[in-house]
């Protein structure tokens, strides 16, 4: 069986304390722990934040599911800094900071810690082999750290960016890490929905690539927008049932940052839906 977590990049106009605290108080085992601003940016992350933030894990018998370092809110936006900006000093910003969230996954006992695929390609005139190499020698930069602390580094498929789909992902890691288990995806099912894959189908294809999974709800459109469970299009039973028939017993993130000012409602109602839902279902 696997099990539930909820990230804390829902709760950016709270401190991370309040935030793990709202998540323990909605029932989840776990939380995923977003290595940027306002939270847990591990440039700026003291040692003494980290025993902090170990100790208050173990009073509220909270695991790390996971450590999110897609953004980079510190030194950017949502996406940039990315591993293939045109200017090398920002590129280093980003493999940087990407190894210091390795670090935090260590100090905080996640297995895990996931990753933008690369970056959106608009505005930087690569082809895609160019993007391709620059991001696969980025991540080489990463991998003796990875191998050091046994993180595994997953790579998280998004709309819009380098790596869209599942497919993608697969083809890069052909390519480039065909024999390297430190680097997997992070499968965010609501975007492989977004761009036209069928999660369950993915999740049964490709069990040994996905190191974490992110979960949330999108509308019919396919519109790449987070919505809580049960209200858009995704089949949670067919994603539950084959969960079940490759025995993942991993972690589960719901991801739900777009709800910032209701996110500790959302991340209860999102608890009890699933919960509602699991009960019904012979996993």
């Amino acid at each position: 069986m696997f099990t539930l977590a909820f990230s804390t990049n829902a709760f950016k106009k709270h401190s991370l304390e309040e935030a793990v605290r709202s998540i323990a108080a909605a029932g989840y085992p776990a939380v995923e722990i977003m290595a940027d601003t306002p939270h847990a940016y591990p440039a700026k992350f003291t040692p003494q934040d980290r025993l902090h933030l170990k100790n208050l894990l173990a009073s509220l018998n909270l695991a790390v599911s996971n450590i999110n370092a897609f953004t980079l809110f510190a030194a950017g936006d949502t996406y940039h800094p990315t591993f293939f900006e045109p200017d090398p000093a920002k590129r280093e910003l980003r493999i940087l900071h990407s190894l210091l969230a390795i670090q935090l996954a260590a100090d905080l006992g996640s297995k895990t810690l996931s990753l933008q695929p690369g970056g959106p390609l608009i505005g930087t005139n690569l082809s895609r082999h160019q993007a391709a190499q620059l991001f696969a020698q980025g991540l080489n930069r990463l991998l003796p750290t990875a191998h050091h602390h046994n993180i595994t580094l997953a790579i998280e498929p998004e709309p819009g960016l380098f790596i869209e789909s599942a497919a993608e992902y697969l083809e890069f890691k052909s390519q480039y890490f065909p024999n390297d288990p430190a680097i997997a995806m992070n499968c965010d099912l609501g975007h492989l929905f977004c761009v036209g894959e069928d999660p369950a189908a993915i999740l049964r294809a490709m069990p040994r690539e996905i190191a974490h999974i992110h979960l949330e709800d999108i509308a019919p459109t396919c519109i790449h927008q987070h919505l809580p469970p049960g209200q858009g299009a995704i089949d949670f039973p067919a994603i539950f049932s084959a969960l079940a028939d490759i025995h993942y017993t991993g972690y589960v993130t719901v991801e739900l940052y777009p709800y910032e000012s209701t996110a500790a409602t959302i991340a209860q109602s999102a608890y009890t839906h699933l919960q509602q839902l699991l009960s019904t279902i012979n996993y």
